[in-house]
């Protein structure tokens, strides 16, 4: 229920509003005053509305009543409505004790059950259009916390949560949460393909919403000295994985799913299947791992028998596959080429069988090297990838080419590597260095 304080003129404090705007850098500078004007002219509106509704009840009569007028261009409609929710969803923090239930996304919280019911509904239509299982528990996980998010608000129950409340959604994310850019994506894309596919909707684009601050920052790499003492460090099977990754550009879940059958020992090449995007595509394989590949493979192959013979044996194989080829599963060239050292259930089917090594046991693995080798850089896996890409233009190797190895879309994405390269080429000296 809004009180008459919410009502009340003197309650709006435009003052701290703007500054709130400013602060969390929600508009540029000189555009919070028109922020602050919709809040008002809608506080007036709401004036002469019944005491009994909510402000959430009465945006729709507000925005309504400027289509109607005629006198605001669409842009100024959008602008409008935005401003009222980020004054009560986020300055005024209205439905605390909600946000407070979403803080504890991961925790044991109990889920609304008409949450409970999307989320099978959702499961199944995921599974059915053979998403990823780590791309289903994301999306799953997104649903959950926005479904905790919207619960006691009136429009959510016993049924799908509105666009509307979307937008509040990932302005509180941005704002109260300070999640990256690229989390409030993915916490948009979970529900907008969540709105698609069970409610039948869309809910549009983040165009209007509030964005998180993107951070323009330049990849961590390392030296090529660097990645001999690191790599150097690591022996074993997860060596191998990390050896094949850096000589290849590869994104970390690629070099754990990788099959017998991927690698082209004839051509010196990976055959990188189904990467981001859903694309294909070939890199290089490093001459030095042929013999450390093979003895590899030897070793797979026999594990492998011993599966068999256990009546294990069957590797997962996307759905499509596995009915056309029923008999794939247990073929030496479908296995994975670093399997892990324990059989585990599907969490799917249920099947007992050998998955691909964790790419957790590659990240620890790293980052003791790292350690151990006293380099003092935040660094992942991932890091491997950026220093393949600039150790080859530095080496004179065209961007274009570089682009394809990696497998980017734009070649834009590629050149951020150029920016990288220059302080590693011959780099200029300090004028302190001519004081003597």
């Amino acid at each position: 229920m809004q009180g008459k304080t919410d009502r009340n003129f003197d309650a709006f404090r435009s003052a701290d509003f703007a500054q709130f705007l400013l602060k969390g850098r929600l508009v540029q500078a000189g555009k919070e005053k028109f922020m602050v004007i919709w809040v008002r002219k809608f506080i007036e509106f709401v004036a002469n509305l019944p005491e009994q509704l909510h402000w959430t009840e009465q945006l729709p009569l507000f925005v309504r009543e400027m289509q109607v007028a005629g006198d605001f261009q669409d842009w100024q409609i959008r602008q409008a409505d935005q401003a009222v929710r980020l004054y009560y969803v986020n300055f005024l923090k209205m439905g605390a004790a909600v946000r407070s239930a979403a803080d504890n996304r991961s925790s044991t919280a109990s889920i609304p059950e008409e949450c409970a019911v999307a989320q099978k509904l959702f499961r199944e239509a995921l599974r059915l259009r053979n998403y990823a299982y780590r791309t289903e528990t994301t999306y799953l996980g997104w649903v959950g916390a926005f479904y905790r998010y919207c619960a006691g608000k009136d429009d959510c129950a016993g049924k799908a949560p509105s666009a509307d409340r979307v937008r509040d959604f990932l302005a509180y994310l941005a704002i109260h949460r300070h999640v990256s850019a690229s989390t409030q994506n993915q916490a948009f894309n979970s529900l907008l393909t969540f709105f698609r596919i069970v409610g039948n909707t869309d809910i549009g684009d983040l165009k209007h919403a509030v964005r998180a601050r993107q951070r323009k920052t330049l990849p961590v790499v390392f030296s090529v000295d660097e990645v001999r003492t690191i790599l150097g460090q690591i022996p074993g099977t997860i060596g191998l994985v990390l050896k094949l990754i850096y000589g290849g550009g590869l994104r970390v879940s690629e070099g754990c799913r990788l099959r017998i059958k991927d690698i082209d020992f004839d051509q010196l090449l990976i055959h990188v299947r189904d990467g981001k995007g859903g694309k294909d595509r070939t890199t290089l394989l490093a001459a030095s791992l042929i013999e450390p590949l093979r003895g590899h493979i030897s070793r797979v192959l026999s594990l492998h028998d011993t599966d068999l013979a256990a009546g294990h044996g069957a590797v997962w194989l996307p759905d499509a596959l596995a009915v056309k080829y029923p008999g794939a599963a247990r073929e030496k060239a479908w296995q994975y080429l670093f399997p892990s050292a324990t059989l585990a259930v599907d969490p799917k089917s249920g099947t007992i069988r050998r998955h691909h090594i964790s790419d957790s046991a590659l990240q620890k693995a790293l980052k003791n090297a790292i350690r151990k080798a006293g380099i003092h850089k935040h660094a992942s896996v991932h890091t491997l990838r950026h220093s393949f890409a600039t150790h080859l233009l530095l080496s004179g190797v065209d961007i274009r080419q570089i682009q394809e190895y990696l497998g980017h879309a734009r070649v834009e994405t590629t050149m951020i590597y150029t920016h990288v390269v220059k302080d590693f080429r011959n780099p200029v000296a300090s004028p302190l260095d001519a004081l003597g």
